[in-house]
């Protein structure tokens, strides 16, 4: 696994990594951390490597956007010294775009996304071990559709910038299209954005894919003191 003894994780996102974590950051014991996939995800590291100690941290914030999220980057990202950040951002930039499409100042375009997103990456880009890049996602199978075909635009953004900075990328909306091949998006998320805990835990095992999770792992039987 890729994550060493007293790792910090810190997870930056919208409300799809917030889902009621404690604000502006989220950690430690009850449901400071929330229920998204960032509750899954620590606890899946948490039972299989009992014997790794690690620091997951949410900094997600319901209703943000790319540019809310560059906003307080500083505050509630970097000035955590993280060891690996995660960054889920993007939905809302497009959706904004459907559901307020009289209220531009409330709407990021590609071209202001894309300038976020790297400003982001490269805040902290050489200070951490790794930074992950999760793609904004429309749980809508038909790709022609209009709000999937404008967040598969911001998709490709995230494509390009984490092969340009050689970050880890979760393409999730892929993971969602093969999931959909078997159910329907209504399974895991009514509007097709905000996953119940099934959906939660498709992205937590699509992040965890690419950390070299591994589902068979046993730890080193811990020697007993004696007196």
């Amino acid at each position: 696994m890729i994550f060493e003894p007293m790792d910090r994780i810190v997870f930056a996102g919208d409300s799809v990594t917030d889902m009621g974590s404690a604000q502006p950051v989220g950690e430690g014991l009850f449901d400071n951390v929330g229920q998204s996939y960032v509750r899954i995800i620590e606890n899946m590291l948490s039972t299989w490597y009992p014997e790794v100690y690690l620091r997951v941290t949410n900094s997600g914030v319901s209703g943000n956007t790319s540019r809310d999220l560059m906003q307080r980057f500083d505050s509630d990202v970097v000035s955590l010294n993280p060891d690996w950040v995660s960054i889920c951002i993007g939905i809302n930039d497009v959706w904004r775009q459907f559901d307020s499409p009289a209220i531009p100042d409330g709407q990021v375009m590609p071209e202001e996304y894309e300038a976020n997103l790297e400003k982001m990456i490269l805040s902290v880009k050489g200070t951490v071990k790794g930074i992950f890049i999760l793609t904004p996602y429309y749980m809508e199978p038909n790709p022609q559709d209009w709000m999937r075909k404008r967040m598969d635009e911001y998709g490709a953004i995230c494509k390009k910038l984490a092969a340009k900075h050689g970050c880890c990328l979760v393409d999730l909306q892929e993971v969602f299209n093969r999931y959909f091949e078997y159910r329907h998006s209504s399974y895991i998320a009514w509007d097709r954005v905000h996953p119940n805990l099934i959906g939660a835990t498709v992205i937590a095992k699509a992040f965890l894919s690419h950390c070299g999770f591994e589902y068979d792992h046993q730890p080193a039987k811990k020697e007993t003191q004696t007196c």
